[in-house]
């Protein structure tokens, strides 16, 4: 199959094209640079409204993960509108260019985020609970739209709600590793908030399986089937790493350093199911915390 990916720089796209080439699909890359192109790569800049359309022909799967890094820095007026334009508007773009095409892709996937429930407590989530509230809730909801024209057309559209992502290579456990390395580690607030997570190879099989799967469509969450709490995921990874955590960081410190971004990433709770993936026959190779950090970081020991 030939699949086109955006955001294939990034700490989930990078892996996800290796991983499709593994599975024998030719993976097209939408990439911004101007000249130097391999084999496989084609021009874009959502930003200057900028594509080749001719080498998006041919391509049956689109999956579109192209976004700025909600966590490099405090959430200022300016960064949230560039967070919101790298994935709302680039999603539009993308989409109008699509529609556009004399043949439609047959899926396309697009990133989404839990963070669409909002904070929710102790709740129990599916692909069915309504939207929550805040600027992330809102944030995903807008991203999503711009499907809805695509699938009126035919295009069997997939919104791909994504947790936290576990991998020593990047995202938020790349950032904790060093702290807790040192024995610096500790919850965040009163560490009641729920954590939904996925290791990175389940995420990339996720993605696998969505694209193989005609029956889905719609919301589907990327998470594995066992959240848990800011505290447990706290003293689990101190148990591999075999490290004291000692040093909660108190709400109101998080909210002083990060404002906003503290409330609604840091603290926020999402108590998030896999329904559609179980429903589906989708099978988790990593469903267990414990061991899955103890894989992760101590990769010797689990052959």
């Amino acid at each position: 199959m030939r699949i086109l990916v955006t955001g294939s720089t990034g700490f989930i796209g990078a892996a996800l094209t290796q991983y499709l080439g593994q599975q024998g699909h030719t993976v097209v890359r939408l990439v911004r640079k101007r000249h130097g192109f391999a084999e496989h790569e084609v021009l874009w800049n959502p930003q200057q409204g900028i594509i080749d359309s001719i080498g998006l022909a041919g391509c049956e799967t689109i999956i579109h993960l192209c976004g700025e890094n909600l966590l490099t820095g405090r959430w200022t007026k300016a960064r949230k509108q560039r967070i919101y334009d790298s994935r709302v508007e680039s999603t539009h773009f993308l989409c109008r260019c699509l529609s556009a095409l004399s043949e439609q892709p047959k899926t396309l996937l697009t990133a989404s985020a839990i963070a669409y429930y909002g904070n929710n407590g102790d709740t129990l989530l599916t692909e069915e609970s309504p939207a929550g509230k805040g600027f992330l809730a809102e944030l995903c909801q807008d991203w999503e739209k711009p499907v809805a024209p695509l699938t009126l057309k035919g295009v069997r559209g997939v919104q791909l709600r994504f947790g936290v992502v576990l991998s020593p290579s990047g995202g938020g456990l790349k950032q904790m590793l060093p702290f807790y390395r040192k024995g610096l580690g500790g919850v965040l607030g009163d560490g009641r908030a729920y954590l939904s997570w996925i290791s990175l190879h389940d995420t990339l099989a996720a993605i696998h399986h969505c694209i193989q799967n005609e029956a889905i469509s719609g919301p589907v969450n990327i998470v594995g089937p066992e959240p848990v709490t800011n505290q447990s995921f706290t003293q689990t990874l101190g148990a591999v790493l075999k490290r004291p955590t000692i040093f909660p960081i108190p709400s109101w410190l998080l909210q002083l350093r990060y404002g906003e971004m503290a409330r609604e990433l840091l603290l926020s709770s999402n108590r998030v199911l896999p329904k559609k993936l179980e429903e589906s026959g989708f099978n988790f190779s990593h469903p267990d915390l414990h061991e899955t950090l103890n894989h992760l970081l101590h990769p010797e020991s689990t052959q």
